[in-house]
């Protein structure tokens, strides 16, 4: 087996770039590589994974919303169970969500020793909607962050726009990125040596864009390391910004001088499976992810009872003075030994957001054709991205549609065959009003079957 390090391609770009469409191109091509696929998505059905044609390459699917500082222990844990099985794929190829920001991403081959000695970060390849991304790029961070980081642009759709509107929109990009390689493509379409093993990922040029890039951003904004005993600890919080606090103890090594060294192994278990607390149950496991729920106001109370006594570092997702935190012992105030905080993470625009729907049954076809034109004709401005797979009565394949604003492409794939017949579709913009689109999808349903929301 070889011990060359395993080539990383991120492949990027805002909501209905066309990023899905080159993952297929990519799989399908003869370029003689088995190669490993981890997708994101941002949206609450996790859809993407059914887009993507079946192929013998392994995909793994994320679905925690953004491969951004909140996931970066849940990217360097696939990756390091893909490398536990080097010798079945040679190159790895990650597909973020549309609304990540892909520093984070490219971060991660960098900050982890573990990644670091085994990975190595090819390129980041960007699409470009150059139908509809000069209404996102001033508006975006994500977006425009999109197109500083990357090595290669794609501009893909070019058949949707005038020689003259492609020439302004490379140059704008240009502008805003000089060095990256930029190609333009309709359906994807691209040679696969352009986006494959470029060696085009320059750290200095990644510093000169963010010169904060090797400087981490972490799930959590505080933490604090305390030496007890084995009596319980009260942790009481107030209300605060958010309806619940996610919080971790890890037990300290005693020879450890400070919390710096349990960093990691903090963020690797804030992407683990969160376990749900109420006022007055107990933290028991140390390495355990809590949320702790704090809604219907006042103080809430939570005790964690350590087995033995030593050092613990306690980390919170906000700051303690953001909930008036305290943590006693016997009534009395127990003060960490020292304490850290950390910068924000990643956040998205708090006025974009998904709605979900899933349904059996099948579509009555007209009904379905006039409510989206109607949709997208009053609202597509706002509907960044759509995309689903439906069963439309009288029709044996499944129906596989996306969008774009008010651009909609679908068409037939394989059969539904003996499998239940059933609608998935996800909506992704700003400012959705789900009760008006989950009854306006009902409204289509043959018999007017009942949806299931997600």
């Amino acid at each position: 087996m070889s011990n060359a390090k395993v080539p990383v391609t991120v492949l990027t770009g805002f909501l209905g770039s066309g990023k899905t469409t080159l993952l297929n191109r990519i799989l399908t091509e003869n370029h003689g590589k088995r190669i490993a696929v981890i997708e994101n998505e941002f949206g609450e059905i996790g859809i993407d994974n059914a887009l993507v044609v079946n192929s013998e390459e392994e995909i793994f699917e994320m679905n925690n919303g953004c491969i951004c500082c909140t996931v970066r222990g849940d990217l360097i844990r696939i990756l390091g169970n893909l490398m536990k099985r080097r010798d079945k794929f040679d190159y790895i190829l990650v597909e973020t969500t549309g609304l990540a920001d892909p520093a984070p991403v490219a971060q991660t081959f960098f900050v982890d020793d573990e990644i670091k000695d085994s990975l190595e970060l090819d390129g980041i390849v960007t699409l470009v909607d150059a139908k509809h991304v000069l209404m996102h790029l001033d508006s975006s961070s994500e977006c425009t962050e999109q197109v500083a980081f990357a090595d290669v642009i794609l501009l893909n759709k070019t058949d949707l726009v005038t020689h003259a509107e492609l020439d302004q929109l490379e140059t704008r990009i240009r502008s805003m990125n000089a060095m990256a390689k930029i190609y333009r493509s309709q359906d994807a379409a691209v040679d696969m040596e352009k986006i494959l093993n470029v060696r085009g990922f320059d750290l200095e040029r990644a510093l000169a864009v963010k010169p904060t890039f090797l400087q981490p951003e972490y799930p959590f904004e505080w933490a604090g390391l305390y030496e007890i005993t084995d009596d319980p600890l009260e942790i009481a919080l107030s209300e605060g910004p958010d309806p619940s606090m996610n919080v971790l103890v890890l037990e300290s090594n005693t020879t450890y001088q400070n919390i710096e060294l349990l960093l990691e192994e903090a963020v690797k278990k804030f992407s683990s499976k969160k376990k749900q607390l109420s006022a007055g149950e107990t933290i028991e496991v140390p390495g355990q992810l809590y949320q702790l729920n704090l809604e219907q106001g006042g103080t809430k109370s939570f005790i964690f009872k350590p087995k033995n006594g030593g050092k613990y570092a306690l980390f919170t997702q906000h700051k303690p003075e953001e909930f008036a935190m305290s943590v006693t012992c016997q009534s009395k105030t127990v003060v960490p030994l020292l304490a850290n905080t950390y910068e924000a993470g990643h956040t998205h625009d708090s006025e974009v957001s998904s709605v979900g729907i899933s349904s059996p049954g099948d579509l009555d076809e007209k009904k379905f054709n006039n409510w989206l034109g109607a949709l997208l004709r009053e609202k597509g401005t706002d509907i960044f991205r759509m995309k689903g797979i439906l069963s439309i009565a009288g029709q044996p394949d499944r129906f596989v549609f996306q969008g774009v604003h008010m651009l909609f492409d679908g068409q037939p794939t394989k059969p539904w065959g003996t499998e239940e017949r059933s609608n998935q579709l996800v909506f992704i913009g700003r400012n959705l009003n789900r009760t008006e689109l989950t009854e306006g999808f009902n409204a289509c349903l043959k018999k007017n079957r009942q949806l299931t929301l997600r």
